[in-house]
């Protein structure tokens, strides 16, 4: 059974990354493989530590949250904004739900995500360079561009929120809030993910582990408000390319441990849409 200090470290690494434009379940593949918590016990408490991240958004943003439930369709701006989540929700439900067992069985290499942390890096570099400036869209077409580039994360290595923050720099969003979108995006996308997996998973809980399980959420949690407010903040005074270079950077050192995890099969998919985060 894993350790309190295991726990902690493991929130932050899930805290600190998941709305990163970095790959936040490859972070977490990586550190448990280096503790020595792996397997299903360490897979439910992946799925409790996520649960802790995306409640650390929906605190920050409650009331917005609040506003959009309590007037739903009726209001016209609470109606774009649950337009823009569907539309941007839905090609990678789709095609997630097309290519699931075809991107396990063939894309969950070391040379699939090495590739996908250089490109990446690659693409964020590109659209900072050149993508449009801030500009007026519709909701659809917002929408559409967001729910393309967020078919990428399907791909193991690529960060969920980077695909989705560059899919909103790319159809004309300010950084800032691309950032925010991309965090409010995760809500219907995890919390979905995150039933899915601890129905899936029921039978892996138990009263031992509640103590570390616990531990982990509280942490996750925590660690994922100070990120979301700090990622905020400094996008909304720089570019994204630090991330960019941080990605190709760590690829090399992280493939002799992707290699032992692929052996041993431990290699997981990165971020689905259906589960960074990727900010």
């Amino acid at each position: 059974m894993p350790t309190i200090i295991t726990a902690i470290i493991l929130g932050l690494v899930e805290g600190a990354t998941e709305f990163l434009p970095v790959s936040s379940t490859g972070h977490l593949i990586l550190a448990g493989h280096a503790l020595g918590f792996v397997g299903p016990r360490a897979d439910a408490f992946e799925i409790i530590i996520q649960l802790g991240a995306i409640l650390a958004v929906v605190w920050l943003y409650r009331g917005l949250l609040w506003r959009v439930v309590r007037d739903g369709l009726a209001v016209a701006e609470s109606r774009r904004f649950i337009l823009a989540l569907f539309v941007a929700f839905l090609p990678a439900a789709i095609v997630g739900l097309l290519t699931h067992h075809w991107i396990i069985a063939h894309l969950f290499t070391p040379a699939v995500v090495i590739a996908a942390l250089i490109l990446g890096g690659v693409a964020i570099i590109a659209i900072e360079r050149w993508r449009p400036a801030p500009r007026i869209e519709t909701v659809m077409q917002i929408g559409y561009w967001i729910g393309i580039a967020q078919v990428f994360s399907l791909v193991p290595g690529v960060s969920r929120s980077g695909a989705t923050i560059m899919g909103a720099l790319l159809a004309g969003v300010g950084r800032p809030a691309a950032a925010e979108f991309s965090f409010l995006l995760a809500i219907p996308v995890m919390f979905a993910a995150t039933g899915l997996n601890l129905w899936e998973n029921r039978r892996l809980l138990s009263g031992s582990d509640a103590l570390i399980f616990a531990v982990g959420f509280v942490v996750s949690f925590a660690s994922a408000l100070v990120v979301v407010r700090w990622l905020i903040r400094f996008v909304s005074h720089r570019s994204f390319d630090l991330f960019a270079w941080y990605g190709p950077g760590d690829a090399p050192r992280h493939r002799p441990v992707l290699d032992r995890i692929t052996e041993v099969g431990l290699t997981k998919k990165d971020e689905p849409p259906s589960s960074e985060g990727g900010p």
